[in-house]
């Protein structure tokens, strides 16, 4: 009894272990469908702004994904242009993010059509301690005397300036990191630049931070030292000498004609013996 029970169990565990092995096969013969994709040029490093596209930057990378309209699917159209914004490893090129071919790399390559770098020299007052770095956006004052003027006069004569490069290095530093620079490169209007070359150089220029995100404009109306000391004393400005003005002169008056003194008229005396009578004969005009 034991051993013909024994005899089933062996028939039923083959029974169930040769289909299993049959189906285990048959499944794993069956290979997944592989998932294709065109040939798409990709950073084989990190670009970073103002560097130069090598051969050896770009490789050829299958892509599975969908294929935004703006890549370029061709090599030979990547090589030998600027980087105009960073490129991740791995990452398609868009054609927006390279400088046009010819116009080489650094910092010319960067400046968009119609505008213009202009260099400020800074120093730890000017350039806020260190903290002007690429990317941001700065205000820019400028102080000094007006024309026939009295007094020291700062007006805000350019806002949210965008800045290109601190000294040489054309992106920001990844931690953050403040770093002294003696030159800062602003991205400008040609008559900002005008605006900027003049107060640069018989003026001082003091560069004011701003948030990226804020790009309204304030209208300011500039303030002197006068005005200064008169806003933080309760004394009034003193007040200018009032001087009397003499009256116009009046027209004289048009002469009067002084009025024709009335006609007398004629008479003639008559005597009658001792009686006298007058008798009038007409007016003398």
């Amino acid at each position: 009894m034991k051993r013909r029970m024994v005899t089933v169990m062996l028939f039923a565990l083959l029974a169930a272990l040769v289909p299993s092995t049959l189906i285990y096969r048959a499944m794993a013969g069956r290979a997944p469908a592989r998932v294709t994709g065109p040939m798409v040029p990709v950073a084989s490093r990190d670009l970073s702004v103002g560097s130069l596209v090598q051969e050896t930057d770009i490789r050829t990378g299958e892509w599975t994904g969908p294929i935004d309209p703006h890549w370029i699917l061709s090599k030979e159209e990547i090589i030998g242009r600027g980087v105009t914004a960073n490129v991740n490893r791995g990452e398609p090129i868009a054609d927006n993010r390279l400088a046009p071919r010819g116009a080489g790399a650094g910092l010319a390559a960067i400046i968009p059509p119609g505008m213009r770098a202009v260099a400020v020299r800074v120093d730890d007052v000017v350039g806020v301690s260190g903290f002007v770095l690429p990317g941001m956006h700065v205000d820019i004052l400028t102080s000094g005397t007006r024309p026939g003027g009295a007094g020291t006069v700062t007006r805000m004569i350019l806002q949210d300036v965008a800045v290109l490069s601190a000294g040489q290095n054309l992106e920001r530093d990844a931690q953050g990191k403040p770093a002294a620079v003696p030159v800062v490169n602003l991205l400008v209007t040609p008559p900002d630049a005008e605006k900027l070359s003049l107060a640069s150089g018989q003026m001082k220029v003091q560069l004011i931070l701003r948030n990226p995100l804020d790009t309204v404009r304030v209208k300011t109306l500039g303030i002197s030292s006068a005005g200064l000391l008169a806003d933080g004393s309760k004394e009034e400005a003193p007040k200018r000498p009032i001087v009397a003005r003499r009256p116009a002169p009046q027209p004289a008056p048009a002469p009067v004609k002084p009025p024709e003194p009335a006609p007398v008229p004629l008479t003639v005396d008559v005597f009658h013996g001792a009686k006298k009578e007058s008798v009038a004969l007409g007016r003398l005009d």
